[in-house]
C-alpha cells in the first residue's frame, strides 16, 4: 500500500513529530541459520518538522532503519520513540513512500489517492474532494480516471506523493523515492517535494544514494557505515530556506563546500562496502 493510513484527516497543517532512535540494533537469521546484523547501535534524533536525509553504501541498513521507525519491523535491541511514545506496532501518523511506485494497478489515479482518507473513516464524498485537491497540487488535475500503467514514471511518483501526503502525516518516510527517475524528472520532483514539505512540515527521513539530492533537500545529512550499519557522522545543512530550485542550489559555493565535506566521510564507507562485496563474490 502507498501509505500507512494512521494520520489525521482534512486539509489542516500537519505537525511533525520528534523521532528518537537509541541503540537500535536489528539482527536476522540467514537461510543457513546464521545471524546477520543489519544495523548496530544506531542512535539518532530527528526534531519535529526536520528534514533528515540518510546516505550510506548499499546494504548498510538504511531501509532497515526506516522499517523500525514505521513499526513494520521490531528491533532486536534498542528503541524507537515517536512523539515520546515507544514504537510498538505500526506508528501513528506515518506515511511511507517507497522506491517502487506501490500503487494499486487496478485502481484509477483518484482511487489510489483517496484510499488513505477512506480507511481513516473520511466519508467517500469528502475523501474524493480531498483527493482531487491533492492531485491538483501535484499537477495531475485531469488525470483522475487514468490507471497507473497509463502514466509516465514521473506521473506515478506524483500519484504516490499525493497518496503519502493526503493524510497530513506527522512523519514521512521516503526510501529512495526518486532513484529510478531520469535527471530532469528527478529535479522537478525534488522541487515539488520541497514545496509541499514547506506547507505541511512533517518530520522526514529520506533515504538516498544521491549525495547532491541529500544536501539540496535536507536540514541534516546522516552518514551510515558499511554493514553492519551505524551512524558515522551527522552534518547540519545551513543552506537557507525556502531552498528554491534544487538545480540552482547545486552551483552555490556553500552547497559545494558541504557536499565536499560529506563526501570525504562517505567515500571511505563506499570503498569499504565495495571491497566487502567484491570479497564475498570472489
Amino acid at each position: 500500500m502507498p501509505t500507512i493510513p494512521t494520520g489525521p484527516r482534512g486539509p489542516e497543517r500537519a505537525e511533525g513529530a520528534g523521532i528518537d532512535i537509541v541503540g537500535l540494533t536489528k539482527r536476522y537469521l540467514t537461510p543457513k541459520g546464521e545471524t546477520f546484523t543489519a544495523i548496530n547501535d544506531v542512535t539518532l534524533r530527528v526534531e519535529p518538522g526536520e528534514f533528515c536525509a540518510i546516505v550510506g553504501p548499499t546494504g548498510c541498513g538504511k531501509s532497515t532503519t526506516l522499517a523500525q521507525v514505521s513499526g513494520l519491523e521490531r528491533p532486536s535491541a534498542g528503541s524507537v520513540r515517536v512523539h515520546d511514545q515507544i514504537v510498538d506496532g505500526i506508528t501513528n501518523g506515518v506515511s511511507y513512500m517507497f522506491q517502487a511506485d506501490a500503487l494499486f494497478p487496478w485502481k484509477t489515479v483518484l482511487g489510489n489517492v483517496l484510499i488513505g482518507p477512506v480507511l481513516l473513516g473520511t466519508p467517500k464524498k469528502e475523501a474524493t474532494l480531498l483527493a482531487r485537491d491533492w492531485l491538483r497540487r501535484v499537477g495531475l488535475a485531469g488525470f483522475e480516471d487514468r490507471y497507473p500503467h497509463q502514466l509516465s514514471g514521473g506521473m506515478r511518483k506524483r500519484v504516490a506523493m499525493a497518496a503519502a501526503l493526503i493524510n497530513n502525516p506527522r512523519i514521512l518516510l521516503m526510501d529512495e523515492p526518486f532513484g529510478a527517475l531520469d535527471v530532469q524528472t528527478k529535479a522537478i520532483m525534488q522541487n515539488e517535494l520541497l514545496q509541499l514539505w514547506e506547507e505541511l512540515r512533517p518530520s522526514v527521513l529520506f533515504i538516498t544514494h544521491d549525495l547532491d539530492e541529500a544536501v539540496a533537500l535536507a536540514d541534516k545529512v546522516v552518514i551510515m557505515t558499511s554493514s553492519p550499519g551505524t551512524i558515522k557522522d551527522v552534518f547540519n545543512i545551513d543552506l537557507p530556506r525556502p531552498r528554491g530550485d534544487v538545480q540552482q542550489i547545486r552551483h552555490e559555493e556553500r552547497f559545494l563546500e558541504l557536499q565536499g565535506r560529506i563526501w570525504e566521510s562517505l567515500k571511505d564507507e563506499v570503498t569499504r562496502a565495495y571491497k566487502q562485496s567484491a570479497g564475498a563474490a570472489a
